[in-house]
């Protein structure tokens, strides 16, 4: 029996008729989260509704997914895979309580990398959906959805000053909240009509999608962009980190195929650029000239680029927050980097009038982010691009040969409301795939049009978190989450490798699914979330040059496989961020941090920080996640390795062009949102350029 009020929390959005999970499935998930857990089981009523909720959760993971976690169940609860790593050779659900905390440490810490697998892929699901729950967040000290209380601390809302200039965020005289916006830009593509024509279709509407729809509509061309994802305005973001199930890939929970990484990527209209943290960065002159000198990229100089980001930032309003605006966490990153002598600055964020509540990551629910949603789309469909939801391209049908674009047929899947999937083509002479460094190389495989560089050379900023604790309230999930970086060393080795440090906006779920550990230190843990610190470390991958760290590719039955290893030379980067990370919060007075490491190092003084360098960096003995998939389908003059000529159009196949992140020859070394909108601008205009209108 589901108890009533704790049902909002853990069952939002749940279907009144699910599957079935197998009982033996339901009893092992029941039980591990009882080991994982324990605090939620106290009360029998709300144990009973978390393993509703776990068990809705996985009926609502995407087909693979689902296989995947039930495989992962299946394993746990064998008795001879209990017996075989030593414990009696029963189910886990019938071990006793403490031999189930020690089998579940066991492989958590395993050398075996398929049992720490397993043990991951459990651990993280029960504490994403615990700890996204309205009394999970009551007793940790979490203040919860911005629109639904009054601000109460000096780093959210409008700041109480006077406007000083052009800012991003809002001031006393920027008036009320806005209540949330209804129109809609988009359409759901539905089966009615089995054939659709246009000029250029482009799939994905992300960064890239949004920013080549509107270069090119504007240019007077006949688009159409189609969109996997649903489309969701402001006043359907509602500020619950159970919003990830819908605004991000696989539900939220996408990892490498081994779960080392885990990958947060848009997932609805407007792409990464609904959910990402707002930063504006410029690709670095260094890596520009790498670009050049090792791939053959041409137009695309620190120089000839220049005037390109200029107009980037012009649209998307980006500017420096104010030294006033910064959170807790932010202010921590600048002061210890002042501390140390590290170069560290306040950044440029993509808003009007940010309201600094914290939920960038679920989509911003005041208008105020600049993101695809609300410029390059808009843009795109004033000036006449149909722009459909719904629509999963699913392969590319070259129908005709010779001349520079001939014709294509884009084979897409509708889904609506449930109801059994449709099909529908797309003419069009010229495709623009912008669907991610996931699923471009995947469609082109899928459309027999891989090879080469395709899926290859998988890029991520594989990224950790050093958490600490702080005598003052800190609040990470609120303020503006990202506002400062700290770049003294993003070029480490003589390549121009290395890492930077910034904050990440520290919600409950993510920071439970993100600490190490389980069962009441864990809980102890985060129950000093108010005081709990955080900062990330980005590591620019792929210092071993010419090495190809990753790739996605299609697997048996179509699954999607994304593989990735540090190489030896970014793992060191890895190691020697983290103790950056760490040495950077002691300087800012943060008496005590530790490392995402499954044994994570506790870091009080120097002495402290050099055990940090012996720790393992490898698959799932350190958490590492990623919100910059780059690179699979660089752009290049080499055909063997890259997935484009320096035009971005896939080689040997006119007409067919790639406008994302996938194109991006080697990791930017900063965040790549303006990276990505600016090479999709150049790309976009050489396709106007080569091509007349109608």
């Amino acid at each position: 029996m589901v108890d009533a009020p704790h049902a909002e929390g853990y069952l939002s959005g749940v279907s009144s008729e699910p599957e079935l999970l197998s009982p033996v499935r339901q009893a092992t998930l029941r039980a591990a989260a009882e080991r994982l857990v324990p605090h939620a089981f106290l009360d029998s009523r709300r144990g009973d509704t978390l393993t509703a909720a776990l068990v809705q959760r996985v009926l609502r993971l995407p087909p693979d997914m689902r296989s995947r976690l039930e495989t992962a169940l299946d394993l746990l609860g064998n008795r001879w895979a209990t017996l075989a790593t030593g414990h009696h050779p029963l189910p886990f659900h019938l071990l006793a309580a403490e031999e189930q905390s020690r089998l579940l440490d066991r492989w958590l810490r395993s050398r075996v990398a398929a049992l720490r697998t397993v043990g991951q892929a459990i651990r993280r699901l029960v504490m994403l959906v615990e700890y996204a729950t309205p009394q999970s967040h009551e007793e940790v000290g979490y203040r919860g959805p911005y629109h639904q209380r009054e601000a109460g601390l000096s780093w959210e809302g409008p700041l109480g000053v006077d406007r000083p200039g052009d800012d991003p965020v809002a001031y006393r005289d920027a008036g009320p909240t806005p209540a949330p916006a209804s129109a809609r830009l988009s359409t759901v593509l539905r089966g009615d009509a089995p054939t659709l024509s246009a000029e250029i279709v482009i799939v994905g509407s992300g960064a890239g999608g949004s920013t080549a729809a509107a270069v090119l509509a504007e240019a007077g061309h006949d688009v159409l962009l189609l969109e996997a994802g649903s489309e969701y305005g402001t006043a359907d973001l509602d500020e619950r980190e159970s919003a990830s199930e819908r605004l991000y890939a696989d539900a939220g929970l996408r990892a490498t195929e081994d779960l080392s990484v885990s990958l947060m990527q848009g997932a609805a209209l407007g792409g990464g650029t609904l959910v990402n943290w707002m930063i504006m960065l410029r690709t670095p002159d260094w890596v520009l000239a790498e670009w050049q000198e090792r791939h053959g990229t041409e137009g695309m100089s620190a120089r000839e680029l220049s005037p390109v980001f200029d107009r980037v930032e012009h649209d998307l309003h980006a500017r420096a927050v104010p030294d006033v605006a910064h959170s807790p966490n932010n202010r921590l990153l600048l002061d210890g980097a002042r501390a140390l002598g590290w170069s560290a600055s306040a950044v440029s964020i993509n808003a009007r009038n940010c309201r600094r509540t914290g939920f960038c990551g679920h989509g911003c629910r005041y208008g105020a982010k600049q993101d695809a949603q609300h410029v390059y789309l808009p843009r795109a469909r004033a000036a006449g691009a149909r722009i459909y939801t719904g629509a999963t391209a699913e392969r590319v049908e070259v129908m005709e040969r010779g001349g520079p674009f001939p014709l294509k047929r884009v084979h897409v899947r509708t889904r609506v409301d449930g109801a059994a999937a449709t099909g529908v083509i797309v003419e069009a002479p010229v495709v623009i795939l912008s669907a991610g460094a996931v699923e471009t190389p995947v469609l082109l495989q899928r459309s027999g049009l891989g090879g080469g560089g395709v899926g290859r050379f998988l890029r991520l900023h594989p990224t950790t978190v050093v958490a600490g604790i702080a005598d003052h309230e800190i609040q990470a999930g609120a303020g503006i989450p990202l506002s400062a970086m700290c770049d003294e060393h993003v070029r480490a080795d003589e390549n121009g490798y290395g890492f930077w440090l910034e904050c990440p906006p520290l919600h409950p779920a993510l920071a439970a699914a993100a600490l190490p550990g389980f069962g009441s230190s864990h809980r102890e843990l985060m129950l000093r979330y108010p005081h709990m610190t955080a900062l990330i470390a980005l590591v620019r991958d792929g210092a071993d040059l010419g090495t190809s760290s990753g790739d996605v590719t299609l697997g048996r039955g179509g699954r999607v496989r994304i593989r990735y290893r540090l190489s030896e030379r970014d793992a060191r980067h890895l190691a020697h961020a983290i103790e950056a990370a760490a040495r950077l919060q002691l300087a800012a007075g943060v008496r005590e941090v530790r490392t995402l490491h499954t044994q994570p190092v506790l870091v009080r003084g120097e002495k402290d920080l050099a055990r940090i360098r012996e720790c393992s960096v490898g698959p799932n003995d350190v958490a590492l996640f990623s919100a910059h998939v780059n690179g699979t389908c660089r752009i290049g003059s080499d055909r063997a390795t890259s997935g484009t000529d320096p035009n971005g159009e896939r080689w040997d196949t006119p007409g067919v062009f790639v406008a994302d992140g996938s194109l991006l020859p080697t990791a930017p070394g900063v965040n790549p949102q303006e990276t990505i909108i600016a090479i999709a601008t150049v790309v976009a205009e050489r396709i106007a350029a080569r091509r007349r209108p109608g």
